[in-house]
């Protein structure tokens, strides 16, 4: 009996080695997550406020108080198609590369960002935490290209 032939999609989500379209995936990835955070924060504020006399009341209150709130929404729209392009990146790009990062990364456009935003920080810390952070990405870019 002729069994009919799986197409072989192998190809076409074989992840290649560093180039620039990686490179920009995951910075873009990093940005779209980090930048949004301290606004998805600012959007949220009020939230820790609310008050109803059920459980159901107060999930109910706590959703329609976040989805009306534009503050909130946009940034979590923007939040969550950077989770669209990461998945994409991750498509093309080694796992072990992709992972750690755009999430490093992260943390660094959240506190950019912050500080931007005028949010208090804690100072050298912050630095410190942030160069260590952009090392430790170089260091397993370049370990990914040699």
């Amino acid at each position: 009996m002729n069994s009919p032939e799986k197409p072989n999609l192998a190809h076409k989500f074989t992840p290649v080695g560093v180039d620039t379209y990686s490179m920009l995936s995951i910075l873009l990835v990093a940005i779209m997550w980090g930048a949004t955070n301290p606004f998805i924060k600012r959007g949220s504020v009020g939230y820790n406020e609310l008050k109803a006399n059920s459980r159901f009341g107060q999930i109910w209150l706590e959703i329609k108080f976040l989805i009306s709130r534009w503050q909130y929404v946009l940034p979590l729209v923007l939040n969550q198609l950077g989770s669209v392009v990461y998945v994409i990146t991750l498509q093309r790009t080694e796992l072990s590369l992709t992972v750690p990062m755009a999430n490093s990364l992260t943390f660094v456009f959240t506190a950019i960002t912050a500080k931007l935003l005028g949010e208090q920080q804690s100072g050298w810390k912050i630095y410190c935490g942030m160069t260590l952070v952009i090392l430790g990405t170089i260091i397993c870019g370049i370990d990914k290209v040699l």
